[in-house]
């Protein structure tokens, strides 16, 4: 197959620099002498006192704020606030301009050499929107408090939109570079300032504008990104449109025109639900390396072809689907190079913070807890033919793994109370056993994400997406999908929708105010959420709930209140089989609402699924307005006698309820968890035989009459019947 590389012009140029060149090693010793606080300076004065920063003090007061602003970025950095700022000094700037002289973007390396203002206004602006965090009235970054995992993200964006990452040098952890190769000066950071701090580097930060499909042309074509293998595959599935894609340019219209409107202030919150500014999409890709292609194949990764990999492929034997074609349709979703490719690939910029969250897993507490307690994951629907992958992180696994499926000392099984009696849902050394054709005998060990730095692949940045580096073949094996039917899939409402990550609105951020909701929301009339049909009289909230002693999964929570009616596409099963569709509630108090719920697999006719599911009822309680009436489902607290445990749940099953996970607390680090809440509770909403290549919707439409009363909605659980009515082993706790 012709890989042609995309041409661009000069002017899209300036916005993709990196500095690929001028590796700085840092070894020298730490001085701590030179780390100032300065108490009567701000920002610019600091900058401007300091010979070395003149290029760059000069750019601040030639570059505006934003184009709507007559003020300067040297007006902003004098003014109160609480600003990182990523200083270059003289050399890093000239560094830059040398760059730019080799592209061939200017013919000298000077400030006088651009060819034209425009040009030369777009080169200031990455150098000084990159180079600055605007922490708003909360927060700043002392190197102290940087991300710790290497590849890891700031939770807040840069002024020009775009999230920097740290990692810290092999030999002297001192060391931190800025997006994998701008380094900070060991002697000049930590600068504080009346409104911020300030770090010198010695390289300017300059993520590039390529989107995923600029990378894969000119990574097929070069061979030098360890990644060459994996972008034929990629380009030959016809992916290169869909990998293209920025932002939705209708959203950003009708938001910078004002024609969308936040919702009003949510009734129980008194806050106003903000829309989110842009629609952005987002990749994420988790590639095989070219050396691992090479062992495999035994061939230079430059030489490779796709019909090499289909040969290999084929020789595994894993491909066992009747559907599954072997002809040359590579973009076919049932062919085996579409297969294989797409399952490497979510349709969501996923950063590694996010990729598993931990927040208050039983015993864990984001912000003081140096260690995980218990095993945590998370499921995605992958493109291509819709499949999970499973992303998981322990204390055991010393790293973030896909689709690892240990035993888990989870009181069931040999660590029954009648057997080992352990259970604190931690690793036990052993993994699930084979369950069908795999790649390995150890798959179930999992495949670990890397970093570019651990392999020595590309560590370029990506508009529209983030590449992670696997050592090991990532296939949807028949183990791999038996493995999953054979567990518990839980899965976070937010993280089902591709537009809540790749637009940064999931999960914790520590730059919110703590105790508070910062309330978003979701419009009715655009399908800001594209697998979310809304009717007129829905009003959609998102609540983070950082450190608000909530008792849901990872802290957020979707509440939507007013006359909803709305339909959602599910995700997909690994498996035929049967399937409990599980629903996690938080009772809490009477302003819950009562929805019907409707579900199958056609959204333009879905039948009504049993009664209205009654958000107010929880295990003992009906809460009605100024009335607590008893109504129990069998709701007991656990005690020391596991089998009288079981009676209760089977019990409670009977009515259609189970009691909340012993996964999570409401209090952050406590060991006492939302099982002991009798408030919280799971509703069984669907159980009914599904297929893993139908698409399934669930509606949930009100039936009350108050336009106050809230739909909560955290999280579900898909769980077959091998699962909950195992007469071996029975479902644990977790």
């Amino acid at each position: 197959m012709n890989i042609r590389p995309i041409f661009k012009n000069i002017t899209r140029l300036l916005f993709i620099i990196t500095m690929g060149y001028m590796v700085v090693a840092c070894s020298e010793e730490i001085d701590m002498s030179n780390r100032y606080t300065f108490t009567e300076e701000t920002m610019l004065s600091y900058l401007e006192k300091h010979s070395e920063y003149s290029e760059y003090v000069d750019l601040l007061r030639v570059v505006h704020v934003s184009q709507q602003s007559q003020s300067t970025m040297a007006q902003l950095l004098s003014a109160r606030g609480h600003y990182t700022c990523f200083a270059p000094n003289n050399d890093a700037i000239q560094l830059y301009l040398d760059s730019l002289q080799r592209k061939g973007i200017i013919p000298q390396a000077s400030w006088e050499a651009f060819p034209s203002e425009k040009t030369l206004d777009s080169i200031r602006k990455v150098i000084v929107f990159n180079s600055i965090i605007d922490g708003g009235d909360l927060h700043t970054y002392e190197t102290g408090n940087f991300p710790v995992k290497d590849n890891e993200e700031f939770s807040i964006p840069n002024m020009n939109d775009r999230k920097l990452s740290v990692t810290r040098g092999k030999e002297n952890p001192d060391s931190i570079f800025i997006n994998g190769e701008v380094p900070i000066s060991l002697k000049e950071r930590d600068i504080e300032v009346i409104n911020g701090r300030i770090h010198q580097v010695l390289q300017v930060i300059a993520p590039s504008n390529d989107t995923m499909r600029d990378m894969l042309y000119r990574w097929a074509e070069e061979g030098k990104s360890g990644y060459t293998v994996m972008a034929r595959l990629l380009l030959a599935c016809g992916l290169s449109d869909t990998l293209a894609a920025v932002r939705d340019e209708a959203w950003e219209y009708l938001y910078q025109t004002g024609q969308v409107q936040d919702l009003p202030k949510h009734s129980s919150f008194g806050q106003v639900g903000s829309l989110p500014m842009h629609r952005k999409y987002g990749f994420t890709l988790f590639a095989e390396t070219d050396s691992l292609w090479e062992q495999l194949i035994g061939k230079n990764a430059i030489d490779i072809t796709v019909d090499d990999v289909k040969a290999y492929l084929i020789s595994t034997g894993v491909f066992t689907d009747a559907g599954t074609t072997t002809d040359e349709q590579y973009s076919d979703v049932n062919n085996i190079i579409n297969q294989f490719t797409t399952y490497h690939l979510l349709p969501m910029r996923i950063s590694r913070d996010k990729l598993v969250v931990h927040y208050n897993e039983k015993g864990y507490n984001y912000a003081t807890s140096k260690n995980y307690t218990i095993a945590i994951s998370d499921f995605y629907t992958t493109m291509g033919k819709p499949r999970l992958l499973k992303v998981y992180e322990s204390k055991e696994s010393e790293g973030i793994y896909l689709n690892r499926f240990p035993v888990l000392r989870n009181g069931r099984g040999k660590y029954s109370v009648e057997n080992l009696n352990i259970n604190d849902y931690h690793e036990s050394g052993e993994f699930k056993p084979l369950r069908g054709p795999s790649v390995t005998p150890d798959e179930n060990v999992g495949i670990e994400i890397l970093n570019p730095s651990d392999v020595g692949t590309s560590n370029e940045t990506i508009l529209n997406g983030i590449i992670y580096p696997i050592r090991k073949l990532l296939v949807c094996t028949d183990n791999v999908r038996n493995q999953m039917m054979n567990q518990r899939i839980r899965i976070d409402v937010a993280t089902m929708f591709p537009e809540m990550l790749s637009n940064d609105l999931h999960g914790i951020k520590q730059y919110y105010t703590e105790g508070a909701t910062n309330c978003r929301a979701m419009p009715v009339n655009y399908p800001y959420l594209a697998d979310v049909e809304m009717q007129e009289g829905t009003m959609w909230y998102y609540l983070p709930g950082l450190n608000c002693g909530w008792c849901n999964m990872e802290s957020d929570e979707f509440n939507i209140i007013g006359r909803y009616e709305f339909t959602m596409k599910l995700p997909p099963v690994p498996r035929p089989g049967h399937y409990e569709l599980r629903f996690g509630v938080a009772t809490g108090s009477s302003v819950r609402s009562m929805a019907q719920v409707y579900w199958g697999d056609n959204k333009e006719y879905m039948p009504a699924y049993g009664i209205p599911m009654d958000l107010r009822q929880s295990g003992l309680y009906r809460r009605m307005p100024g009335v607590q009436q008893e109504s129990s489902v069998g709701w007991e607290a656990d005690i020391d006698d596991e089998e009288y445990n079981d009676e209760v749940t089977k019990k409670m099953r009977n009515l259609g309820f189970m009691k909340g996970p012993e996964s999570w607390t409401a209090v952050l680090g406590s060991t006492t968890t939302v099982r002991s809440y009798e408030y919280i509770t799971r509703r069984i909403m669907v159980s009914a035989d599904m297929e893993p290549n139908k698409n399934y919707y669930i509606k949930f439409k009100s039936v009350l009459d108050d336009e106050k009363k809230e739909f909560f909605m955290d999280y579900i659980e898909y769980v077959a019947k091998e699962v909950y009515d195992n007469p071996e082993e029975s479902e644990d706790i977790w």
